[in-house]
């Protein structure tokens, strides 16, 4: 990893993480989270603001990279919930079956390499009736849009560290058989072809 990827890019992201738009989907989706909360691609540490202290116990957070992951150490410091970090992907995550008592994926499920694995991960950490609660990007309900998309995807995931702008992310869901119990999708303020937002929540 060069000096772009050490340097640039995670403050890129921090900033691109954290504009009004996307602030406003995490402030939909992360209250809701309770008890015990793995949180897949913690990175800079968007989402520790949104947490409710006197609903979360304590959060684990998986991101494989230790750049983003400094640029967190402000807000962790301002959380009230203990928070640990697994350096890791989320395709293979060391942890104990049905420990979670919910799992938080904002902005991520664009990024894993393999997002179907990540997603069979959630389900086997995930208790028996606890919830996945997301808001992603992904793929454009327009043709146009959607074919934008494509376009720009091989340059846009060199220069965005992996991010892939139109995953189908309820076909994603589908695929790792884990049941939608709620989703909503709309074009949020921002460039179409990255704009186009799915969020909800799932069960395993």
């Amino acid at each position: 990893m060069g000096f772009y990827g050490k340097h640039i890019l995670p403050a890129c992201l921090d900033m691109a993480c954290g504009v009004k738009p996307i602030t406003k989907q995490r402030e939909k989706v992360v209250p809701h989270a309770e008890g015990v909360v793995l949180e897949i691609g913690i990175g800079s540490g968007q989402n520790l603001p949104h947490y409710n202290p006197d609903k979360v116990t304590k959060i684990i957070g998986v991101d494989p990279d230790d750049h983003i992951w400094k640029r967190s150490a402000k807000r962790r410091e301002a959380s009230q919930i203990p928070i640990e970090r697994i350096g890791l992907s989320g395709e293979d995550i060391p942890l104990d079956a049905n420990m979670a008592d919910t799992v938080v994926c904002t902005y991520s499920l664009c990024t894993i390499p393999d997002p179907v694995k990540a997603l069979h991960e959630m389900k086997r950490i995930l208790k028996p009736g606890g919830q996945i609660l997301f808001s992603e990007h992904g793929k454009a309900p327009d043709a146009g849009v959607h074919k934008w998309q494509n376009r720009i995807d091989p340059i846009w995931g060199k220069i965005a560290g992996g991010c892939h702008s139109g995953r189908d992310i309820p076909g994603l869901f589908r695929q790792a058989d884990i049941k939608l119990d709620t989703l909503e999708e709309m074009y949020i303020p921002g460039p179409k072809v990255l704009s186009y937002n799915y969020w909800g929540s799932a069960r395993g």
